[in-house]
């Protein structure tokens, strides 16, 4: 890493490490930010794209049953940040089927996120908001995955660094820091997550994720629990019950932007830059969010009043609410969730197919998957206009 690349005023923060390289140590939080007209501006019209997110939420009568089809989309979105090519079709037929063979870690990858995303949203996770969370987080992140070799939930022992393919620690871009002054900033890192605030939540959040990106303490996945560290903190602080914002979904097209925005706040101090690009992205993706659970609140309700009719099974009905979780089903998923016998399981599957809920997968003949590709659509995209409903007899 070269001391020419930072600002003068940053230079100070540069560090000689016990092997004798440069490294950098993030100042501590929060930063001395002025809070000019564009920023006000801007963080108020996210506070304001929030409140009607967290307001959308709390009207929807199962929020927490299509948060998790939301969080499916972050988890495919935080991932492919970090190169993994998974779509929320592979990951929802991941989820579905379960398959014993290998399927590649792509979507492997994609799954542990999101069960890394339920793990840290747990009422019931054993250990509170703290450093030692976000190692559990790590450890889920990176389970049976390529990312296996980094020491899943341990924080890392020897030095990491960002640059170009084949660059050395001389000539890296940044480098976060040594092993040896590691715990010092993760000790600061966590006492300022339980500090009162002076800044705004939004703002802190922002502050908070460029530090635990700056601070690098994993040899892989940081990016991935960093922007899980946003989804955390803004359920932990009470800005939205349940994770129906996806954060990934705006920075992933400006993937560029992003780590270079990062950066700048460690090279020259550019906290205006990284905050505001943050805010922008939170009031983007909370109108989108907003619209996005509508779409799929009135989809459930379609699903439902087509399988509602007297002579239908109640059974319909969970099982709608179930592709929620997972769009798609085999007939032993279905028996699981209803539990009922292989052939009444393989009997209502149908009626969702009859109803054009479910389609069924082309060219499986045996353990048959059959697909909602209303709810994927209204997931990845946006939907076309729903069909008219056609009543189950």
């Amino acid at each position: 890493m070269r001391r020419d690349s930072f600002a003068p005023e940053q230079s100070g923060y540069i560090v000689r490490a016990e092997r004798d390289y440069l490294a950098f140590l993030p100042p501590p939080l929060p930063p001395a930010l002025a809070f000019d007209r564009p920023l006000i501006g801007l963080l108020s019209e996210a506070d304001r794209a929030l409140g009607e997110l967290a307001g959308a939420g709390r009207t929807l009568p199962n929020p927490r049953l299509l948060a998790r089809a939301l969080v499916r989309r972050e988890a495919v979105l935080s991932s492919r940040i970090e190169g993994t090519q998974a779509s929320v079709s592979d990951l929802v037929l991941f989820e579905a089927d379960r398959p014993t063979h290998d399927e590649g870690d792509d979507v492997r990858e994609v799954f542990n996120y999101v069960t890394a995303v339920e793990h840290v949203l747990d009422p019931n996770r054993r250990l509170p908001l703290s450093v030692s969370l976000l190692r559990e987080a790590h450890a889920v992140l990176l389970s049976d995955v390529r990312g296996n070799y980094a020491t899943p939930g341990d924080v890392r022992r020897s030095q990491n660094w960002i640059g170009p393919p084949g660059c050395t620690l001389d000539d890296a871009t940044y480098v976060p820091p040594p092993p040896e002054r590691l715990w010092e900033c993760l000790d600061a890192f966590e006492k300022h997550l339980h500090a009162d605030h002076d800044l705004p939540p939004l703002i802190t959040i922002a502050c908070a994720h460029y530090q635990f990106e700056a601070i690098h303490p994993f040899l892989d996945g940081n990016g991935r629990v960093g922007r899980l560290l946003v989804v955390l903190l803004l359920a932990e602080w009470g800005l939205l019950n349940t994770p129906l914002l996806d954060i990934s979904a705006w920075i992933e097209p400006r993937r560029d932007e992003y780590y270079a925005r990062l950066l700048r706040v460690s090279t020259h101090g550019d906290w205006p830059g990284w905050v505001g690009f943050f805010l922008r992205g939170v009031a983007e993706q909370a109108r989108d969010a907003v619209w996005r659970s509508a779409t799929l609140q009135a989809l459930r309700d379609d699903y439902r009043a087509r399988v509602g009719t007297a002579r239908s099974s109640a059974l319909l009905a969970v099982l709608v609410d179930a592709l929620f979780e997972i769009p798609a089903l085999t007939v032993s998923r279905a028996r699981r969730i209803l539990d009922v016998t292989h052939r009444s399981a393989s009997l209502n599957v149908a009626k969702l197919v009859a109803a054009d809920i479910l389609t069924e997968l082309p060219g499986r003949t045996r353990n048959r998957l059959f697909v909602a590709n209303g709810i994927l659509q209204a997931i990845d995209g946006r939907p076309a206009s729903p069909p008219q409903p056609t009543m189950i007899e």
